[in-house]
């Protein structure tokens, strides 16, 4: 199976798809063990498997374990070049155009190339960026970057059409882990009229009213964390809601 291929049949047949994420790092946690749990039944679209830590985990073993409760694809979705695995399905192959930090525009991505390689991954590219949300975020830390102001269209659609120029297959606007605000309706209408790329929304979203809200104005595929891992049971309110049910 091709994922990307996968994931576009998901956009037209249900409007949208809903991505999970699950943070490698906490799959000790109690949560992780009731998320698999809900995986087994609820009608998701996939799973995006990575964080923005530079903590090192059992990636493989984790991916094994998520397998073993759902038959739908597994992205990771890295945090550095140390995030392959032979086990996932695809790579969303990222560089973060909203900040100016080389290693996180191509220098990761150059790490990480050789063994995605060997790995014989699909790679996914994708335009990422980090959406101002009323508070700084994890993966601003790590990265050392700032994210784009959420009143600025202009200069977010830009970086969008930047990302298009370059190749890339997907835009994905995010407000980080634990996020404050949410990508704006208005960001996500503006940049998909503009740029007719599929749009995966991540960061913010704590219920499925929010959640159908972004997938009216444009989003492809909608991304939760954070919630899903205080509130695993969610899972399913969240699909019905995305997928219009």
């Amino acid at each position: 199976m091709i994922v990307f291929d996968y994931l576009m049949d998901i956009r037209k047949k249900k409007g949208a798809g809903y991505l999970p994420l699950i943070d490698p790092e906490k799959a000790s946690d109690e949560s992780f063990e009731a998320i698999l749990d809900e995986l087994r039944t609820a009608d998701i679209d996939g799973i995006l498997v990575g964080g923005s830590t530079l903590k090192s985990v059992d990636l493989d073993g984790v991916i094994k374990r998520i397998k073993s409760a759902t038959e739908k694809p597994v992205i990771i979705f890295p945090g550095g070049h140390y995030q392959v695995s032979q086990e996932a399905d695809a790579i969303f192959f990222l560089s973060l155009l909203s900040g100016r930090n080389p290693q996180f525009l191509i220098e990761e991505q150059v790490k990480a190339a050789l063994s995605i390689k060997e790995c014989s991954l699909e790679t996914i590219p994708v335009a990422y960026l980090l959406i101002e949300s009323g508070n700084r975020t994890s993966v601003e830390c790590v990265s050392r970057t700032k994210s784009l102001p959420r009143d600025n269209i202009d200069q977010i659609v830009s970086h969008a059409l930047a990302g298009k120029y370059f190749g890339m297959k997907m835009c994905y606007m995010d407000g980080g882990s634990g996020a404050k605000q949410s990508v704006p309706e208005e960001v996500i209408k503006t940049v998909k009229e503009e740029t007719s790329l599929p749009l995966i929304i991540g960061g913010g979203i704590r219920d499925s009213k929010e959640a159908a809200k972004k997938v009216k104005a444009g989003a492809d595929f909608i991304v939760t964390g954070s919630i899903i891992e205080k509130t695993p049971y969610l899972l399913k309110e969240f699909t019905q809601s995305i997928h219009n049910e």
